[in-house]
């Protein structure tokens, strides 16, 4: 279910009903069992999906905060930096997203680095720099080749240019 997290037992139990809850939309309660995990054992992946949950609320300095604890916690798990270039995408703040999703695109443990290079190629073409993020999207698609946003905006981007 969640391949690659480095999570114990105990605390994975509240992780997977957090997350349900989650998916569910039940946010309150979500946030509730991620602290839960979290009181247990201090995860990355913990305070990543309780700042993802955040944002969810529009808690998005909230969901930056838990992101920074998941960088300490596991400086090597990929999500979290993403995750704040992807907030700081939300609040306008482009340039101060640019440091954060390169870092996620070199993190050594990150199953998805073509969000990443998507929100980048995002940040591009918001720029003005079609063919620099021309660049980041067909990264994202040489990672997942299905990747659906990507493609999209490869494909805007080519027939604006033609």
């Amino acid at each position: 279910m969640f391949p690659n997290f480095k999570i114990g037992p105990d605390a994975l139990k509240h992780f997977k009903s957090a997350y349900e809850f989650q998916m569910k939309g039940e946010l309150e309660k979500a946030v509730f069992y991620y602290k839960k995990s979290i009181e247990i054992e201090q995860t990355a992946e913990g305070y990543t999906f309780l700042g993802w949950t955040y944002s969810f609320m529009g808690k998005l300095d909230a969901a930056i905060t838990e992101c920074h604890k998941a960088i300490a916690a596991d400086p090597d798990f990929g999500n979290p930096y993403n995750d704040i270039g992807a907030y700081y995408l939300q609040m306008g703040k482009i340039d101060a997203a640019i440091p954060w999703l390169e870092k996620a695109t070199k993190a050594r443990r990150y199953e998805n680095p073509e969000f990443a290079y998507c929100n980048l190629g995002k940040i591009h073409e918001l720029k003005g720099l079609w063919p620099r993020a021309m660049e980041e999207y067909k990264k994202a698609l040489t990672i997942q080749k299905d990747y659906l946003p990507a493609q999209v905006a490869l494909q805007r981007l080519e027939s604006n240019l033609n």
